[in-house]
């Protein structure tokens, strides 16, 4: 929200790790409420195994069908590809848990794969689509979150919450930084701002209601804590952020902050190419909207007998026009 632009591989690393925490942190939880429920040892280590294996074997196998099915078949219509890839997502978290292996594993896998994909049409509606899904997931969350969470209950949890949260931001947080990324050629401005923009969201409270419905014994109420955490965590860190990123010089404008693994418009050099169409031609008589034409092409104008036409979505192409066309592949391009 803060389009804040970050230098060197910040932003990749940063996605990387906001994708994973929640798995980890997930098979974590599930681990501990084992051992507060005296299940042992015995019955941790297969849980994980299952877990692990599962986890990524499913978001694995799952991404390259899907891949293979994208490659091999067409939907006649656009809008198809995004409830296609919401249904594998779904899949690919139930089918996980079904066998006992990590549905968030699995699904951030399948993300990974599928986004990274050259076979994978339409990006930039996949984008915008799982964008607005993702904004209506976090309204219902935090409703959810807002109907169990007792505002007067904090009183009672104030000071603990405080200590844990200083404790997380200042010494937790850094100490696991630094020795994660000591094998890696990272700044110490770098590291130390990675160290800061460890924010606590929603996802640990929704771990935190795990905690407190699986049925052990809680000497404190670890909701409400975790609740708090996660408050001040975003109030603090959150608001600091652009000061914080800017105080170490970590600022790039030039660079754009939804650039992540492969960003949808890539920044690659770019090709000019001409495309003369003719008779045969399966673009002919269509408009530019009707004719089937990937987004990954753009056309940049139309040479018609002597005359420069600015291309709209309802122009018509004709028998005998020159295209100028850029974009992704185009050596591959067919029309």
């Amino acid at each position: 929200s803060q389009k804040l632009n970050l230098k060197g591989s910040l932003a990749p690393l940063l996605e990387v790790e906001s994708g994973s925490n929640d798995p980890v942190a997930y098979m974590a939880t599930l681990s501990i409420l084992l051992l507060m429920d005296n299940k042992g040892l015995s019955t941790l280590f297969p849980m994980v195994i299952k877990q692990v294996v599962f986890g990524l074997l499913v978001g694995i196998l799952l991404a390259k069908c899907t891949i293979f099915f994208i490659k091999n078949l067409k939907f006649e219509i656009k809008g198809f590809y995004p409830i296609f890839i919401l249904a594998i997502a779904i899949l690919s978290y139930s089918l996980s848990e079904y066998l006992g292996g990590n549905g968030y594993l699995s699904v951030y896998m399948s993300g990974i794969i599928l986004g990274n994909s050259n076979q994978l049409p339409y990006k930039k509606i996949l984008f915008q689509f799982f964008d607005c899904i993702s904004w209506i997931m976090q309204i219902v969350l935090f409703f959810m979150l807002g109907l169990l969470s007792f505002p007067s209950k904090f009183i009672n949890i104030i000071s603990i919450s405080v200590s844990i949260s200083i404790f997380m931001i200042l010494v937790a947080r850094p100490v696991a930084t630094f020795i994660t990324l000591y094998p890696f050629k990272y700044s110490i401005k770098e590291k130390l701002f990675i160290s800061w923009v460890g924010l606590r969201g929603a996802a640990s409270i929704v771990f935190a209601i795990y905690a407190t419905t699986y049925g052990v014994n809680m000497t404190y109420d670890i909701f409400h804590i975790v609740f708090f955490v996660a408050l001040f965590s975003v109030s603090i860190q959150g608001t600091l952020l652009p000061k914080f990123a800017k105080k170490l010089d970590l600022v790039d404008n030039n660079t754009l902050v939804l650039k992540t693994f492969n960003d949808y418009a890539s920044d690659i050099d770019r090709q000019l190419i001409e495309v003369n169409i003719t008779s045969d031609s399966k673009l002919v008589n269509k408009s530019i909207e009707d004719a089937d034409i990937s987004e990954d092409i753009l056309i940049l104008m139309i040479k018609r007998r002597g005359k420069i036409i600015v291309p709209k979505g309802v122009t018509i192409i004709e028998d005998g026009d020159v295209l100028v066309i850029t974009g992704d592949n185009l050596d591959h391009i067919s029309f």
